[in-house]
């Protein structure tokens, strides 16, 4: 049996993979912890979520290594923020907690220290910008295509619901690098819109474009244009148990992972 804590238990993909997890015959809901200062900390989480009594209360992130200690998860699920997430990241990977961690919105220096953490404390971890299955196909299509259509110029465009604090998105974020290092190109490159007059296109430069509103959960497109013709590679997420199905195939996976390193949904899904 897997045990699970999942922080962001009561927000939209946090009550999602708890809803998901408490239908597994292999995994057990051990911890569900919120932001420092909730007014739902003590409340059963099933009830919160509507599923009825479980048994597990939510408990507050700032209580973190005392809950790790007392409920002993083979594996957290972070679903958060960043500036949290690193926080989480850090006190799991020193309670030798396994992890696995859709959060997106990372600078380089917390992804160093995220880095750091994981390797020093020997724990395995599946961090990915976007945890859906399709989704680690469309990056396997474009590090394919990239070089093939190396003379084509390369548009990225993302949208997602109003609510999204982070842009562009982290998906489109790793699909601006898996095209740069497909291209032999720095991902540098990346013009973020474009607005007045700003000159004629460059051969290098990669456009990165997010579009936010309404209640949209994901939509991702890469725009191939050449001479005479484009291509589109899409990727729409209709709900968000496309990226819950794909936690639930990390966290079947993290046992095999290899300790002090990480590893995205392309391992998981061996198509790296």
């Amino acid at each position: 049996m897997i045990r699970v804590a999942v922080t962001g238990a009561c927000g939209r993909m946090g009550s999602g993979i708890i809803g998901r997890v408490l239908e597994q015959d292999d995994m057990e809901l051990v911890a569900a912890i919120e932001a420092p200062g909730t007014p739902l900390s003590g409340r059963d989480v099933g009830e919160l979520t509507g599923r009825g009594p479980v048994g597990v209360m939510v408990t507050e992130a700032s209580a973190l290594k005392d809950t790790l200690a007392e409920t002993e998860p083979d594996v957290l699920v972070d679903f958060t923020i960043a500036t949290a997430a690193v926080e989480t990241i850090k006190t799991a990977a020193e309670a030798g907690v396994n992890l696995v961690v859709g959060t997106t919105g990372f600078s380089d220096e917390q992804m160093k220290i995220i880095e750091d953490c994981i390797k020093r404390n020997r724990v395995k971890a599946v961090i990915s910008p976007n945890m859906a299955v399709g989704v680690n196909v469309f990056f396997k299509v474009l590090r394919d295509l990239a070089p093939v259509l190396s003379d084509y110029d390369v548009e990225i465009i993302e949208a997602h619901h109003r609510h999204k604090k982070d842009a562009p998105s982290g998906t489109a974020v790793r699909a601006l690098e898996v095209i740069a290092e497909s291209r032999g190109v720095s991902p540098e490159v990346a013009v973020h819109g474009r607005n007045g007059l700003v000159g004629e296109r460059t051969d290098d430069e990669i456009g990165v474009h997010a579009v936010r509103g309404g209640d949209i959960v994901g939509d991702h497109i890469v725009l191939f244009a050449g001479d005479g013709e484009r291509l589109e590679i899409v990727h729409r997420a209709h709900s968000r148990q496309a990226f819950i199905s794909g936690v639930m195939r990390a966290i079947r996976f993290i046992e095999s992972a290899e300790p002090g390193r990480i590893v995205d949904m392309g391992d998981v899904l061996g198509i790296n």
